[in-house]
Formats: C-alpha cells, sequence, structure tokens
C-alpha cells in the first residue's frame, strides 16, 4: 500500500509538472509569435535609441526568444543556453517571475498584491452558489413535477441565460442606486463582497440546482433508501444523510472545475465592480502588451486549475470511499 501511495503521488506530481510546463511553453511561444517590439510599445515612437537599448537588456529582450531562429539568410541558428525561454524557466525555479514592462515591478509581487482579492470573490460566489443550489435542488428533488420544481428550473433557465454583464449593472441600479444598500464599486467593506459574489455565483448556482435535483431523484430510485425508509429512519435523514452525500459526487466535478474558473479570475466581474483581481491584471497586461504579466498570471492560474481538481479528487475519496480502496 505505501509503494502504492508513493508512486500514485509521483505520478500526480509528475502530471502537474507537465501541464505546468506544456502551458506556460505554449503561452510563451504564442507571445513570442506577436508581431511588435514591446520596447518601441512600451517607450513610444519618440524614445532614443540609447533607451530602446536599455530597457531591452534590462528585461533580457536582446537575446534569442528560443534555442534557435531561422531566416532566409542564415538558415537555423543554434543559440545554446543563451535564449530568453531558458532564462524564464530558470527564474521560475528560483521564484522569480520577471519584471514587469509596463510598471517596473516584480511580476510575482504583483500577482499576490491582487491575487487575496479574487480568491476573496470566487469563495463568496462559491459559497452563494452552494447556499442556493443546494437547497433549492433537494427540495425540487423530493418534490418533483411540483411547483417548487418548476421554480426551479425556471431559476435555472435565468441565471444561465443572464451573464454576469446583465446581472451586475441590475444589481448595482437596484440595491446601490435605488435602495442604496451597498455601494456600487470598490472594496472598502467586508459586505461589499455581496453584490459582485451573487453576480458570480448566478450562473454557477443555477448549473449546481439542476444537477442537485437530478442527482436527488436518481439516488431516490435506489434500493438503500427502501432499507432505510423500512428501518424507520425519518424522511429528513434519508435524503440529508444518505441520498444528498451519494448525490453530491457529480456535483463535486462541475463545483472542482468551477473554483478553477472562479479563482483564475472573472474579468467581467472585476470590472464591473472595480475589483482589484486577478483577472483585471492580466487583462492589463494584455493590453499593455506586458508579455511578462501575461506569462506569470497564465502559470499562477494553471497552478490554481490544478490544486482545485486536485481537492477534487480529495472529496470524491471521503464522499465515496469505495474510490479511496480501489
Amino acid at each position: 500500500m505505501n509503494k502504492y501511495k508513493i508512486f500514485n503521488f509521483a505520478k500526480r506530481l509528475g502530471l502537474f509538472l507537465l501541464v505546468i510546463f506544456t502551458v506556460v511553453s505554449l503561452v510563451t511561444i504564442l507571445i513570442e509569435l506577436v508581431p511588435g517590439d514591446p520596447a518601441t510599445a512600451r517607450l513610444g515612437d519618440q524614445a532614443t535609441p540609447e533607451q530602446i537599448q536599455a530597457f531591452r537588456e534590462r528585461h533580457k529582450l536582446d537575446r534569442p526568444a528560443f534555442f534557435f531562429t531561422y531566416s532566409s539568410e542564415k538558415g537555423f541558428q543554434w543559440h545554446g543556453s543563451r535564449n530568453r525561454y531558458l532564462d524564464y524557466w530558470k527564474g521560475v525555479l528560483q521564484g522569480d517571475l520577471g519584471i514587469s514592462y509596463d510598471t517596473d515591478r516584480p511580476v510575482l509581487d504583483m500577482i499576490l498584491e491582487r491575487y487575496p482579492m479574487t480568491i476573496r470573490l470566487a469563495l463568496a460566489a462559491l459559497f452563494v452558489a452552494i447556499l442556493i443550489s443546494i437547497p433549492l435542488g433537494v427540495l425540487a428533488g423530493t418534490n418533483k413535477n411540483s411547483l417548487i420544481d418548476n421554480f426551479s428550473s425556471v431559476f435555472a433557465l435565468m441565471g444561465i441565460c443572464l451573464p454576469s454583464f446583465v446581472i451586475g449593472p441590475l444589481l448595482v441600479y437596484l440595491f446601490a442606486v435605488q435602495i442604496k444598500i451597498f455601494q456600487p464599486s470598490g472594496y472598502e467593506y467586508p459586505e461589499d463582497i455581496i453584490l459582485p459574489a451573487i453576480t458570480l455565483g448566478a450562473a454557477l448556482s443555477a448549473i449546481l440546482t439542476r444537477m442537485v435535483r437530478s442527482s436527488v431523484i436518481e439516488e431516490l430510485g435506489e434500493d438503500y433508501v427502501r432499507t432505510a425508509r423500512a428501518k424507520g429512519l425519518s424522511e429528513r435523514i434519508v435524503v440529508y444523510k444518505h441520498v444528498l452525500k451519494n448525490g453530491l459526487i457529480p456535483v463535486v466535478t462541475i463545483l472542482g472545475l468551477q473554483l478553477g474558473v472562479l479563482l483564475a479570475g472573472a474579468i467581467i466581474t472585476e470590472r464591473i465592480f472595480n475589483l482589484r483581481g486577478i483577472g483585471t491584471l492580466l487583462l492589463d497586461g494584455i493590453n499593455t502588451r506586458d508579455h511578462r504579466l501575461v506569462q506569470g498570471v497564465v502559470l499562477v492560474i494553471s497552478v490554481t486549475y490544478i490544486l482545485a481538481n486536485s481537492l477534487t479528487d480529495m472529496v470524491y475519496r471521503w464522499l465515496d470511499p469505495r474510490i479511496r480502496l480501489n
């Protein structure tokens, strides 16, 4: 068993590193294919050749992009270890994601400043989605074709059809402009996260509601449910202790994937409510052609997705011991 655990851990670690390497390498290649010179884009056409050369040397843009280059005149040229691609990975292994072209600050410091807001927003949106979807989905599943079931269907359809750039302004207009309970943008007090969390969690809660409903209806037809009822267990215990726990496995799959999406940064929601999260940081990097910033954010997003999937696997094993035994 110990050898199996070691092998399983090594396999997961290998896949983790392979995904990170592949994603960041693809992003690096695509960035290098973008036409234009970052030095000229950052400094402008009025910059002197000395200023452009100093900028290129500071950010190592005077080096070749990869191990080799090709031109019609000279053909293939090998550059060995002196290239930006290898320099970037050396920095990553040392915890250095490079210097931002736009702000001249370490990329890692900029990400660490913004990421707590994204984590706060993602967890709040996930809490809103769970708070709405599980009770509503259970009620709909245990009362099939009833009024509450029809209401849940309408709610799910509206949540899926209405995008965040529609829900967000509506919430701002109602609760910030008309009723004036919350402020329209920014984050100053803890309650300022409520409107963005509802905006971001609305679509997820709609999807989860339908999944919980379907899982509950399917589990209610299993033999163990009839056995539990025959033993005299109350309907509440049967539904919430047995049916819901067994029916949450497909729901956890969606939660794990969506948690990665939420932590990766909801650009639209952050823009609507003027929240300084990692999503807007990525958008700023794209707008300013800040290649190092884009690479750093994509690296963090990739790690986030993998950690979210690993957390999903752990929850799987807690919900269904058979997965752990197998």
